[in-house]
């Protein structure tokens, strides 16, 4: 099945299923991608698919390109609901993280005061020390969680390095409440293996870690674009549904996307 890669370092905007008018902001190459995860239902494609020697682009870069079109935007009388800091693969990698936050929340204020600044992340570096600053100062640190077991997690978000899901729970634990929990159900095979993430055995568990982290907020979503896995499946409307009711009887705001 196709994916595709964002072509240029501002993209957009887009109707986000979650965020509503989104503006994106890619901290990736614009040949390839780069990502501390392989997930199988990803978007742009596998690593080996789309991988690029290509640096990642300079926040200063970035920042003039997001300032450019905003203030197009602002010409037009138009605004964004959120900036979004995502891309082709994992945003946090880019060494120059913590300046693109600093110049987007900069933009925000200048030209779109409305609208909030998000990331999208994996997590996985959530807890260097100057990432996790960073993320402080989004409007929405939206991170991601599709499961607390550890075969699951190999065979669904296929991490590329060393990945402690316990220790991931404790850095989201240690946002007291700043941190929107993102979390997709599935279903399916890849490689005639079995995937599907929404039983008891594996929704269980993943409610017992949201309260340890206490989130503001979960969002939970199935496949909504093209996968490079053409045996994934949705998870059904019913069964988001249900995982919704069982996190806000712990008393955190739950919202679905089909």
């Amino acid at each position: 099945m196709s994916t595709f890669l964002h072509s240029s370092l501002v993209y957009g905007p887009v109707h986000s299923r979650r965020l509503g008018v989104s503006l994106g902001v890619n901290l990736n190459p614009t040949e390839g991608k780069h990502c501390s995860f392989d997930c199988v239902y990803c978007e742009n494609g596998t690593n080996s698919q789309r991988r690029t020697s290509a640096p990642f682009p300079s926040g200063e870069r970035i920042v003039a390109a997001l300032g450019q079109k905003l203030r197009q935007m602002a010409a037009e009388g138009v605004s964004p609901d959120v900036v979004t800091l995502a891309g082709n693969g994992e945003p946090t990698l880019n060494p120059d993280f913590p300046e693109v936050v600093n110049g987007a929340l900069r933009l925000r204020d200048e030209l779109c005061p409305t609208a909030k600044v998000a990331v999208l992340s994996n997590a996985t570096r959530a807890g260097d020390p100057r990432v996790h600053a960073a993320l402080l100062r989004v409007d929405d640190n939206i991170l991601k969680l599709d499961t607390v077991d550890p075969d699951a997690i190999r065979r669904i978000d296929r991490p590329v390095g060393p990945y402690d899901v316990d220790q991931v729970v404790s850095t989201l634990a240690s946002f007291d409440g700043h941190v929107i929990v993102q979390t997709i159900f599935l279903g399916g095979e890849v490689d005639g293996r079995p995937i599907d993430n929404t039983g008891e055995r594996y929704v269980a568990p993943w409610l017992r870690a949201l309260e340890r982290i206490a989130p503001q907020a979960v969002t939970v979503y199935t496949i909504a674009r093209e996968t490079p896995y053409p045996g994934l499946r949705k998870a059904s409307r019913a069964t988001l549904d249900g995982i919704c009711q069982r996190v806000r009887a712990l008393g955190i705001p739950c919202s679905a996307s089909y």
